[in-house]
């Protein structure tokens, strides 16, 4: 990547066409005067939109000002709580190492020698004495003040913002506040694009679409996630004795996004626009020279502020995890998707709850593909470990219960504390005596949530390789502490060595792939999920793109986020060379449908694969997925079926084909462009039928699918949209195993194209017999189900049903 001529085959990526129709650059648009609101011509769309997004998602202004009024209490109180305990507590006293004078007559012998709290405090004006004779102390004192100050001006000015957009959200969109959990994000942005018709905000564009919000919301992430793709950024570091690892935390995190893309010597002028000097080639190297003195003078700062920040750390993360960790040690060996593994599984164009919602639901085959590793000589050195500590722990448990006065012997609290924590520990590490080894099933259940993964998982799950990479995306919340506390120390050097050797790189990347779209500003290319420009031929888009390897996103990203787009947006309407490719998969989804099992079969399992799988029963859309993720499992055994039927010996791709070809299978005479996922259980009996429905999807109900009856539209919509999204990952994934795997198989042979003209006629249709009654899509459009009439503001939306435990976030409305 370092050759100029390596880049001499790329050039800026033109605008689409789609977003600039021909005659629009120069429209117009009158802007009638004497309006009392100030919502006609937003100059910073990026700002506007992003305050709208987590308005919404933080639940409001109440909820957003109590949030910013206790991070000041919050900082004030670790402050002076901290100098409290530095300047203020007789620790001799408290530890009872120096004797108490007390003076009371009426004390008794053995009154007299009791420690109250009181009494290792010392006075006020001692105190402030203390204080002022430590020239450190006051400068650090000094030093958070100022902080402090900072941020009480900026949380008025946030106050003042959030209030701004409260008026919007009553005035313009006709929400109020106490309905405002009731909307979700698709119905809040259906409201925005309707607006923007009467009231435009942008003066650039006649109308917004769905991608257009995106970008101004997502603008910088989507850079962001780009260069994750193509390993751009230097987050991967070979440590001695350890390997490779990936380090990435909020504070480089922070140092990556101030030097690119907000600093003020970043590459962008303003919030939307690169400057124009990165957008020429021949002053490149002046460029990449530039850029590497600014990341030296940043690594620099850290280095000079890593005392401070160090400390700071230190403090936060005692005050925060200490009493969690006394109370429940086990949950520093609890998993969380890690920093670098958000990045590397967002799709491009997905906002922040559609991310914690799919990571949501792939946590817990996660956690049960990485907990299904057991090494056998640790469990057995960590049963007897843990039985000499629960022997010890009893007996001294055992003695306080007889006499309580055993618990003002010198450490013995310290003792049953510690050999709690030594239990917890060990028993982690003692497997399941019910666990079921499955690695190939769980990580593919796995793929269907976080719909990435590298070829070479694929039949290696049992080995530990694969888990330890795992790892790296799905980490324990000790190792994340401890990531957050080195961060300071080790973020310096990643600026001034890895990162300041990729500056021409980084100079290269944004001037190849930055394109300025009307009415948005400069974007990532990648954003746009253009398969002529960005597609991998390994990844369905053979004959469609003319992207060289440098130019291909990798791990089929351009092609899923794509595909997750279309779904999560069924109104939006893709360019003409995405709708030829969803036309395209379309196409081989009902061609591969025609081997695969039979819907009704694979669907009648759903109950006894999802048993396999989970312990829990399973709803509708989870019926879907576990289908198809445990048919290889009944296929391998030959564990008979209901009726006495078997399993037809098939591939994943072909069973997720049959279920999707499945969801598309129908055609109503007058389905309107727009569609919906709004699948409702039908009540009727069918007899023979798993799902049936006259106009949505049903099934013949069990005792736990009865409780959708009384799910929301929307929220039974996003749980068959992800299902949808999930099936299309496995099948993607499968297709691109057999494509890299079989090159002269016949996957390799690619459906034959067809112009949007001929769209609307229908793929290959499968057998009556295994039709499931859905109402199709419209043609050239990705997903399974027509839209029911809307309202004459919204969509029909998805939300995130499973939130993540701990998000302040509310993905789910």
């Amino acid at each position: 990547m370092a050759g100029f001529e390596t880049y001499q085959e790329y050039q800026r990526i033109e605008d689409y066409d789609e977003d600039s129709p021909p005659g629009e650059e120069d429209l117009l648009i009158h802007v009638p005067e004497g309006r009392g609101d100030p919502w006609h011509h937003i100059k910073n769309l990026d700002n506007f939109f992003t305050r709208i997004y987590h308005f919404h998602q933080k639940n409001g202004f109440a909820c957003m000002v109590l949030s910013e009024f206790f991070e000041l209490v919050q900082f004030l109180f670790v402050v002076t709580f901290t100098t409290f305990l530095f300047n203020c507590v007789e620790y001799d006293v408290l530890f009872a190492n120096r004797v108490v004078n007390h003076t009371g007559q009426s004390l008794g012998p053995l009154d007299r020698n009791k420690v109250t709290l009181p009494d290792a405090i010392l006075p006020s004006e001692q105190c402030t004495e203390r204080i002022q004779g430590n020239s450190w102390i006051i400068f650090l004192l000094i030093m958070a003040a100022i902080f402090w100050v900072y941020r009480l001006v900026k949380v008025i000015c946030n106050i003042l913002s959030y209030w701004e957009i409260r008026q919007f959200y009553k005035k313009a969109l006709k929400i109020q506040m106490d309905e405002l959990c009731n909307f979700t994000w698709q119905e809040v942005q259906g409201r925005l694009i309707h607006l923007q018709r009467e009231q435009p905000m942008c003066v650039q564009k006649r109308e917004l679409s769905e991608l257009d919000i995106y970008h101004r919301i997502l603008r910088f992430k989507n850079y962001t996630v780009a260069m994750i793709n193509k390993s751009l950024l230097p987050v991967r570091l070979r440590v001695p004795f350890f390997g490779d690892m990936i380090f990435l935390t909020q504070g480089l995190k922070y140092n990556f996004e101030l030097i690119l893309f907000w600093g003020p010597l970043s590459l962008f002028q303003n919030k939307w626009s690169l400057h124009p000097k990165y957008k020429r080639a021949a002053n490149r190297q002046e460029l990449a020279k530039q850029l590497s003195r600014v990341i030296l003078l940043t690594g620099l700062v850290n280095l000079l502020l890593c005392p401070f920040v160090l400390v700071w750390q230190v403090l936060y993360a005692f005050f925060s995890y200490a009493e969690v960790i006394k109370r429940e040690p086990g949950s520093l060996g609890a998993r969380r998707w890690s920093l670098y593994g958000r990045l590397y599984l967002r799709h491009f164009n997905e906002l922040d709850h559609e991310l914690q919602g799919r990571l949501g639901r792939g946590y817990k085959p996660a956690a049960k593909y990485m907990n299904a590793f057991v090494s056998p000589l640790l469990a057995v050195f960590a049963k007897n470990v843990a039985f000499f500590s629960g022997s010890v722990l009893a007996v001294l448990i055992a003695l306080t219960v007889y006499d309580e006065d055993v618990l003002t012997v010198q450490h013995i609290l310290t003792a049953i504390t510690v050999l709690g924590v030594i239990i917890t520990i060990t028993r982690s590490f003692i497997p399941d005596e019910h666990m079921v080894w499955c690695p190939e099933q769980l990580l593919q259940c796995v793929l269907a949530h976080i719909h990435y993964m590298p070829d070479h998982w694929k039949g290696n799950a049992n080995k530990s390789e694969t888990r330890d990479e795992m790892a790296q995306l799905f980490q324990y919340k000790a190792v994340f502490i401890l990531e957050e506390l080195l961060s300071p120390i080790i973020t310096p050097f990643i600026l001034i060595f890895p990162l300041r050797s990729k500056s021409l790189e980084i100079i290269d990347f944004f001037r190849n792939f930055t394109v300025d779209v009307a009415g948005v500003g400069d974007i990532c290319s990648f954003a746009q999920m253009d398969i002529r420009r960005h597609g991998n031929p390994q990844w369905m888009s053979e004959g469609q793109t003319e992207a060289s390897v440098y130019q291909q996103a990798e791990n089929g990203k351009t092609e899923l986020s794509l595909m997750h787009f279309t779904i999560k947006n069924p109104h939006w309407q893709p360019p003409q060379e995405s709708s030829v490719f969803i036309s395209h998969l379309k196409e081989k989804v009902h061609q591969d449908a025609q081997t695969g099992p039979s819907p009704q079969l694979l669907l009648s399992e759903a109950p006894l694969c999802t048993s396999l799988l989970s312990n829990e029963s399973a709803t509708g859309p989870d019926n879907l997925l576990a289908s198809v993720l445990a048919h290889p499992v009944l296929t391998a055994s030959g564990l008979p079926g209901r009726n006495r039927r078997f399993v037809s010996p098939s591939s994943a791709a072909s069973a997720a084909a049959s279920v999707l070809a499945s969801l598309s299978s129908s055609q109503q005479p007058h389905t309107s462009r727009s569609r919906s996922h709004t699948l409702l259980p039908s009540r009727q009996q069918h007899d023979g039928t798993m799902y049936c429905s006259d106009y949505t999807m049903g099934d013949s109900m069990s005792a736990s699918d009865s409780r959708m009856l009384s799910q929301s539209h929307s929220a039974l919509a996003s749980e068959f949209a992800s299902a949808e999204m999930s099936l299309h990952a496995i099948y993607m994934h499968e297709v691109h195993q057999q494509k890299t795997q079989h090159a002269s198989g016949p996957f390799q042979a690619s459906v034959p194209m067809r112009d949007l003209s001929a769209n609307s006629a229908q793929g290959p249709q499968i057998q009556p017999a295994q039709t499931v009654t859905l109402v199709a899509p419209t043609s050239g459009r990705l997903g399974g189900w027509a839209e029911e009439e809307e309202d004459e503001h919204g969509d029909e939306e998805e939300i995130n049903a499973n939130p993540v435990p701990d998000q302040t976030s509310r993905g789910s409305s």
